[in-house]
């Protein structure tokens, strides 16, 4: 059989199988690994491997033979065996240390913190990492194999092609300065290679985005009520298609990064900068080639039409979620110019009437609450922690790509297109029963009964909203929906009530949008030939899951290891919180006020021993009963970047915090 191996820190390790195509195939064990057997082998490597029944129900993986391995580096510490220099590296990682080979590393000092890059069971010496750079950082980015540089003929074609396609661009501005002036202006004559194009150039337009953001791809116009009521929102992405040949090195950079990492302190991205933060990126009074969705929404709120087509625009002004924010408040906000002040104000009304329709059909609004790490801009090192906030600003750039996104999903399907469709699953019936567990603990009644519903997920929600336990509630949530994930097959996503979605408007980040922008432009185009099922967009939504989950990975761990250097000194405070995770080996708290999480191992409970129950829910000992949900209150009693955690001792007594719910 094959699975993937993983490894526990102690020094053994399991084979996880590989799912079976065939469902009638009945699940394979995990099997335990001993460590001589681990010694060649890395967590997540894929391997063959005989098993060998001991005990009843209990297998041991033997035999093993390397299939295939997704690490192409590892970084550590130098120690020397026998004169010769080994890698330390992480015991999750590799149980064992790895040698150099025979003749390399010989100039390298004990204790020297360096990358390496796997030959077979060997390594080959790649760089030392110097002592004042973020080793917790480069740990992080070689840890989970991103790839934190490209390849130089990569970054030379991005920088031709850059070159050519804004030469284009300014061609045809010279050419047609004066062609066209808004939604339904005619088709401007661009050089052949960007192909007829609307001129939209002359439509206020903005970006609203992070002030620290440059990768910005994508931009809002408006077309304002008409005699029906109905406005036209004109969601225009950046045309990154235009810059990525497919088949090129670019595009199969792209392909294999498949998302930007987005890690506290540094941005591992999915194009070079030439691309992302310059001639694709949607610069203020600059002429960007771009993908325009133009959607006419009535008075109902209903998205009654889609209209898709190649443009050109040119941003008015590039505004920031704070200063939007202010003016949807207040009414004025001095870093809004005033041009497209009316702008904001109907793509207000759009997205209020995008929001009923919403709320009538259910799902719910999961806008991550994690905590927020404020960086020294000098040091990089963390300043202070906060429960982040969503904006009116941030919710009504929610709502307008949303609608895009799922105005293109639809499109599509009504077209017999292919495509990589988000999906998320409704819950199955013992999640929604332990959810309604949960929501108990917090203080709410949830009633759900045997399915979740939508319109039952966003009452659940309405009662969340405002509780002081609400990001620990959302917390709790998320795990229990799980997670989206990509498909060639559209279906549902329960998480927000969508009957269809896809990822269309960031193409800079993310290669799913990137495909579905290819597909778009194809038809618009004219090609006729493309039809749903093509199998290759099912290998492409499996290869973007395991991308994704790497960068998920990869983001929470950077962020745990900088909560934990934050936390660092402030050991011996008190915290509240309210208990989001029964594990194996105690308690995950979400601490108030922050978002950050802490860990409470089994021995710091007292009156115990206690065991996790059967389906994780709570830990049980002999006279009390640890549950998700639960308040607590605790200090802080040591933490480790290195293991990303921050270690909690829970105060006597532990009476309930006032509004737990």
């Amino acid at each position: 059989m094959h699975g993937r191996v993983q490894i526990n820190p102690r020094g053994f390790g399991f084979l996880k199988p590989e799912p079976s195509d065939d469902p009638a195939q009945p699940e394979r064990p995990t099997a335990f690994i001993t460590p001589p057997d681990l010694n060649p082998f890395l967590d997540g490597d894929v391997v063959s491997a005989t098993l060998v029944e001991g005990e009843p129900g209990r297998f041991t993986a033997t035999h093993l033979g390397l299939v295939s391995r997704s690490r192409t580096e590892l970084i550590g510490t130098v120690t020397f065996h026998g004169g010769r220099p080994h890698l330390r590296t992480d015991r999750d990682v590799a149980n064992t240390d790895w040698p150099f080979r025979h003749g390399e590393g010989t100039e390298l000092t004990e204790g020297a913190y360096v990358v390496a890059t796997i030959v077979g069971h060997e390594l080959s010496l790649a760089r030392t990492v110097a002592v004042d750079v973020d080793q917790g950082l480069e740990r992080c980015i070689v840890r989970h194999g991103l790839r934190a540089t490209f390849p130089e003929e990569v970054v030379a074609e991005a920088a031709a092609k850059s070159r050519e396609v804004l030469a284009d661009l300014e061609a045809g501005a010279g050419a047609d300065a004066g062609a066209g002036s808004g939604a339904r202006a005619g088709e401007s004559r661009w050089p052949a290679r960007l192909g007829p194009r609307r001129d939209l150039r002359k439509l206020p337009t903005v970006t609203i985005d992070a002030a620290s953001t440059r990768d910005i791809d994508d931009a809002l116009a408006v077309i304002p009520a008409g005699a029906d009521g109905a406005l036209r929102v004109l969601v225009s992405i950046a045309d990154v298609d235009a810059f990525v040949p497919e088949g090129s090195a670019l595009d199969r950079e792209a392909y294999a990064r498949a998302t930007s990492v987005y890690l506290a302190g540094r941005v591992v991205p999915m194009l070079p900068e030439s691309i992302s933060s310059q001639a694709a990126s949607l610069i203020q009074g600059a002429d960007r080639l771009a993908l325009t969705a133009e959607l006419r929404i009535d008075p109902e709120g209903v998205v009654t039409s889609v209209d898709l087509y190649e443009s050109v625009i040119r941003s008015t002004a590039r505004l920031t979620y704070d200063a939007v924010a202010e003016l949807l408040a207040t009414g004025h906000a001095a870093e809004v110019p005033a041009e497209v002040v009316p702008t904001l104000r109907w793509l207000r009304t759009a997205a209020a009437r995008l929001s009923a329709v919403r709320a009538s059909r259910g799902g719910v609004e999961l806008h991550r609450e994690e905590a927020y790490i404020a960086l020294d801009e000098a040091t990089r090192a963390p300043t202070s922690i906060s429960a982040r906030a969503d904006t009116e600003a941030h919710r009504l750039i929610e709502r307008l790509m949303v609608a895009a996104n799922e105005a293109v999903a639809g499109w599509l399907v009504a077209r017999g297109l292919p495509g990589v469709y988000r999906v998320h699953d409704e819950p199955e019936p013992e999640r929604v029963a332990a959810l309604a567990e949960y929501a108990h603990n917090f203080g709410i009644e949830a009633g759900f009964g045997p399915r979740l519903s939508l319109r039952g997920l966003a009452a659940f929600e309405a009662q969340v909203r405002g509780a002081a336990a609400a990001p620990a509630i959302r917390t709790v949530l998320g795990k229990a929906l799980g997670p989206a994930r990509y498909t060639s097959a559209p279906g549902l996503h329960f998480g927000l009530g969508a009957p269809l979605y896809l990822h269309f408007t960031s193409p800079i980040r993310r290669y799913a949008d990137l495909a579905v922008h290819r597909v778009v432009k194809r038809y618009v185009q004219g090609e006729r030939a493309m039809r749903a099922g093509d199998e290759a967009f099912a290998a492409l939504g499996e290869h973007l899951n395991v991308q994704a989950r790497r960068a998920t990975k990869a983001e929470a761990e950077r962020h745990r290891m900088l909560v934990a250097r934050y936390f660092a000194g402030r050991v011996g405070e008190a915290i509240d919180g309210n208990v989001v995770a029964v594990k194996p080996f105690g308690l995950v708290v979400q601490m108030r006020g922050t978002g950050a999480t802490g860990t409470i191992a089994l021995d710091a409970l007292k009156d115990g021993p206690y065991r996790p129950d059967a389906a994780m829910h709570a830990l049980v000992g002999p006279g009390r009963r640890y549950a998700i949900g639960d308040p607590i209150r605790a200090v802080i009693s040591a933490t480790s970047e290195a293991l990303g955690r921050v270690d909690l001792v829970p105060l006597a007594p532990l009476a309930p915090l006032e509004g737990a719910g």
